[in-house]
């Protein structure tokens, strides 16, 4: 009797990427997420500054800012030891193999009131020489070659894998021709990603659940923190295997991606974690006229 495909999770997050660009600007290698699963807009929460430390903080732990109490850029005053993120609470409760790879201080290292991860079981911070978007491509260059690396020679169950170069592009030069073309790079390191993960080795033995997700928009100028649509409204993509493609039945929400990591892997939520999201719904069943006419050629 063959075993069942082992679960893995993929979480991809690229900051500060504009939801209605998304039909602007092309990024097929997030459309290839999307196609095999969901692409939908996600409205940060109404309590939650549109900042990177409260979104990020919320996708990564399952819980609203009133919880994980991280309200800004500065994380100072948190309760990350009560609710910790995704990658450390696996690593502590089930000795999982996780990893986390970016080029944010706060999310890493143990300063602006910092880490937001605390203890995954890899971890691998590349700082920018410099405060340009240059630099932070470059950063994001070396964050793809690890997360490469590390997804072709190790095997960890649960990885978050993070973009920063489209948010810092927007806070300098706004959000027109260079962020337009950051994105389509940070595209195509999704890419190269996806492709890793798909030559494992092992890849046929696996079940993988894909999650891209932003944490909030800019507006035009650039820059973020506002309540404009713009700025309040981001998104998730996923695709889950043995799940059909197409929009699910109700409602996504960044502490979602979280509970949805935990389903995933076959982890029950406890009821003491408190999580504020769950995880993912299926899609909405079409009415069986609708499949059969799906199924007629035009």
């Amino acid at each position: 009797m063959s075993k069942p495909p082992a679960p893995r999770v993929l979480v991809v997050g690229i900051d500060g990427v504009r939801y209605d660009y998304l039909a602007q600007v092309p990024m097929p290698r997030l459309g290839e997420v999307g196609a095999a699963g969901f692409l939908v807009p996600v409205e940060v929460g109404a309590a939650t500054p549109t900042m990177s430390g409260p979104c990020w903080a919320t996708i990564v732990t399952g819980v609203e800012a009133a919880k994980h109490g991280v309200w800004g850029n500065h994380l100072a005053g948190n309760r990350l030891d009560v609710f910790p993120d995704f990658t450390t609470r696996l690593a502590a409760l089930d000795g999982r193999r996780t990893f986390v790879t970016a080029g944010w201080a706060p999310l890493m290292l143990g300063v602006d009131g910092g880490p937001l991860f605390r203890a995954p079981g890899r971890l691998s911070y590349i700082a920018p020489d410099a405060d340009t978007p240059q630099a932070w491509e470059a950063v994001d260059e070396q964050v793809t070659r690890e997360a490469v690396h590390v997804l072709s020679t190790d095997d960890p169950q649960a990885s978050f894998v993070y973009l920063g170069a489209v948010d810092e592009t927007a806070h300098f030069l706004g959000c027109g021709a260079e962020y337009r073309a950051a994105m389509r790079a940070a595209d195509e390191r999704l890419g190269r990603v996806l492709d890793a993960v798909r030559a494992r080795p092992s890849y046929a033995e696996e079940a993988w659940t894909v999650i891209v997700v932003t944490d909030h928009g800019h507006v035009d100028a650039g820059g973020h923190g506002g309540d404009t649509p713009q700025e309040r409204t981001a998104w998730v993509a996923c695709s889950r295997p043995g799940v059909p493609a197409g929009a699910p039945a109700g409602v996504i929400r960044h502490p979602d991606v979280a509970a949805q990591v935990y389903a995933a892997l076959g982890r029950s939520i406890d009821p003491h974690w408190t999580l504020d999201g769950r995880p993912f719904p299926l899609p909405a069943e079409q009415p069986a006229e609708a499949h059969e006419a799906s199924l007629t050629p035009a």
